[in-house]
């Protein structure tokens, strides 16, 4: 193969991976737009809790987990101890290790550490959707590195708004946002118990674990973070136990 040859091949390599580049912000525009106002709803309820700006903003650029975000919040504002904040984020992130498992399989062979450290970082709940649905075998790096870093820029840029908002929002108001954040996780909640019977179990088992640990006489006086862990492990251990073969069991 001569020189000319070998530079077409490579001007063809780069145009394919630009195509692929701009495939994965085009599907990642639902993301960034349904992003946008849960991130601003974080950004406000974080102010209203009294977590300072800087940390309400490294928390999207570092953390990047909707649920964990919010989570974190409501630790933080119910004054949990910060190993009880990072045992319950160790929990409720667990499932980003399966995602990052399941993608790496469909990954281009021959990517280099670096490469799928950084396109794992990227990986939440709805990318990992839309990464898992595409019907092509193997998953183009620029591809997903698209989806992600667009996905990721509305999380961040719409947090720091959300914190802007909370500042210029009398106190009264932002203060009262506190019940915006039940109201999402109920939101989030529901239309999963519609959908499948484990949830359901399992968050009652949840919910009931929660109410012991909080309304019995001698350990009611158990902080919220501790509480949450072990209703958490309880439920997922006991929906383990009801239903051995997983969803599956839910047809």
């Amino acid at each position: 193969m001569n020189n000319n040859a070998l530079i077409d091949e490579e001007i063809s390599q780069q145009s394919y991976n630009k195509y692929k580049f701009l495939d994965g912000i085009k599907s990642a525009v639902p993301i960034a737009l349904g992003y946008i106002l849960v991130s601003i709803a974080f950004g406000i309820l974080s102010k209203s809790a009294g977590i300072p700006n800087y940390i309400s903003i490294l928390m999207s650029l570092m953390v990047y987990a909707g649920a964990g975000q919010f989570m974190a919040a409501n630790l933080i504002f119910a004054g949990a101890s910060p190993y009880e904040i990072v045992l319950a984020e160790l929990i409720i992130n667990l499932r980003h290790f399966l995602y990052t498992a399941t993608i790496s399989q469909r990954l281009e062979k021959g990517l280099s550490k670096k490469w799928t450290a950084l396109l794992s970082y990227g990986i939440t709940d709805e990318t990992f959707a839309v990464a898992s649905i595409r019907e092509e075998q193997s998953l183009n790096r620029f591809f997903l590195l698209g989806l992600n870093l667009l996905s990721y820029f509305s999380w961040t840029f719409s947090t720091i708004i959300g914190v802007l908002l909370g500042d210029a929002l009398p106190a009264s108001l932002s203060s009262s946002m506190g019940i915006a954040l039940y109201s999402m996780f109920i939101a989030l909640l529901v239309p999963s118990l519609k959908k499948s019977k484990i949830i359901a179990v399992v968050a009652c088992i949840a919910m009931i674990c929660h109410s012991i640990l909080r309304f019995t006489p001698g350990i009611s006086n158990m902080s919220s973070g501790w509480s949450i862990i072990i209703s958490t492990i309880a439920a997922a251990f006991a929906g383990a136990l009801i239903f051995p073969k997983g969803v599956n069991n839910n047809e």
